[in-house]
């Protein structure tokens, strides 16, 4: 077989898969997408022949640059995979929140609703949070923030280091964020059960510590880290919502199928959340503890709640554009 005879033969079959390459470099799968694997085989036995057959440059050229970029789309680098984690942070992350902004909101009103009603308790009736904490809990909280200096003191006895501090908070954070989005396979009542004891004991803690602790040392601890702990927790409890809510009502699907369908919908939720959470226990052993000027702790708290705001209300609604 002569190379033009070779060339006329697969003529029409390049011509398809450069079509199919070029829609998928576009971000734009031209109908037949499924083809490509299996083009991207062929074409590279083509190539292997056109060479064994010295078939001349032109052929062999054209098809190994299109070999090149089947492999370079069906074989992903590592750009692409670090390429994802940004788009994942920067766009695919934010977006998931807002688009189920009406769990978002149930999940803070279930949990701050608890914390606050705590907190204002401890001006009232101390009772209802002593029977929250219990005498164990006192004992921690007075152990913990009787003063700046008693409190760097108790952790660097209890922890050791900033970096054990870290694995405890990473430890505790992340036990806390399962048990909020596993409390979902309980058609929902989990997620919420466990969203409202935590805002309860939270809003105790708070509460306890204005009342008879330090409340600078309590404060400016939490300061840096807490939007990203508590809006994590509050992710958490939006994907375990989301299982509940298939698991209640799965519409024309069946259970199981719904169940499965609101899995993918959550994974962005929970992969946020554990970020957030990894994030928190980063501050919370680095730089909480620190012996900081208070003015500077409660900017850089306040600074975080901000930035979270503008965050999931307006990251990636640009992103399109920007790619």
């Amino acid at each position: 077989m002569t190379s033009g005879d070779f060339e006329h033969k697969n003529q029409e079959r390049w011509a398809e898969t450069e079509r199919l390459i070029d829609s998928f470099e576009r971000g734009k799968p031209a109908g037949g997408a499924e083809k490509l694997p299996r083009r991207f085989r062929e074409l590279c036995s083509d190539l292997a022949i056109a060479r064994s057959r010295l078939y001349g440059p032109r052929i062999t050229e054209r098809l190994n640059g299109m070999v090149i970029r089947g492999y370079e789309l069906i074989y992903r680098t590592r750009r692409d995979g670090l390429r994802n984690i940004v788009r994942f942070v920067a766009a695919d992350f934010p977006v998931a929140v807002r688009r189920e902004w009406r769990l978002f909101w149930l999940c803070n009103i279930v949990f701050w609703l608890p914390f606050v009603a705590m907190l204002l308790s401890s001006k009232h009736d101390i009772q209802w949070i002593q029977s929250v904490l219990g005498t164990d809990g006192m004992v921690r909280m007075e152990e913990m923030y009787s003063g700046r200096d008693q409190q760097i003191a108790h952790l660097r006895e209890e922890y050791g280091s900033n970096f054990m501090m870290f694995c405890f908070y990473i430890y505790n954070n992340v036990a806390i964020d399962f048990r909020i989005f596993a409390g979902g396979m309980l058609a929902g009542l989990g997620t919420i059960f466990f969203l409202l004891f935590n805002g309860l004991y939270l809003g105790a803690a708070a509460g306890y510590v204005n009342h008879a602790c330090n409340p600078e040392s309590f404060w400016t601890f939490v300061a840096g880290h807490s939007s990203f702990e508590l809006l994590g927790m509050v992710v958490a409890g939006m994907a375990g919502l989301r299982l509940g809510m298939a698991i209640l009502n799965p519409g024309r699907l069946p259970r199981v199928r719904a169940l499965v369908d609101a899995s993918k919908n959550a994974l962005p939720l929970i992969y946020g959340a554990a970020l957030m959470t990894f994030l928190a226990a980063v501050v919370e052993g680095f730089w909480s503890a620190r012996d900081l000027p208070s003015d500077l702790k409660y900017s850089v708290g306040i600074a975080g709640w901000i930035l979270h705001a503008l965050y999931f209300g307006f990251a990636g609604r640009r992103w399109r554009h920007a790619a």
